[in-house]
């Protein structure tokens, strides 16, 4: 675990649990079991929703990694803890639940 992730995690543990696992080169943000971004490089990429798309207007849409089909918010306003807030309850109630793995 880096500096950088465990930045995030301090930042975003007051709107709940945050977990950052290592995955690809790069590493999977959940916040409250869901998956809600990657951290590429130093950069923290969030998921695309209504909440993300309307109070991340302005910032920056890339793919997080070469070869990624998903296009995600570059987020770096981690001192606007308002906004933090907001943003991380908006991505919980609009992302899908885990899917349960079938049985066989």
């Amino acid at each position: 675990m880096n500096e950088f992730n465990e930045y995030i995690r301090e930042v975003f543990s007051a709107a709940g649990d945050i977990v950052i696992k290592s995955m690809m080169g790069g590493y999977l943000v959940y916040f409250n079991g869901k998956l809600i971004g990657d951290v590429c490089d130093n950069e923290l990429f969030l998921k695309r929703t209504p909440t993300s798309d309307r109070l991340l207007a302005d910032s920056e849409l890339r793919y997080p990694y070469e070869g990624s089909k998903t296009l995600m918010h570059v987020f770096d306003r981690f001192e606007d803890t308002a906004l933090v807030l907001e943003l991380l309850d908006g991505l919980y109630k609009e992302l899908p639940e885990k899917k349960l793995a079938k049985g066989r």
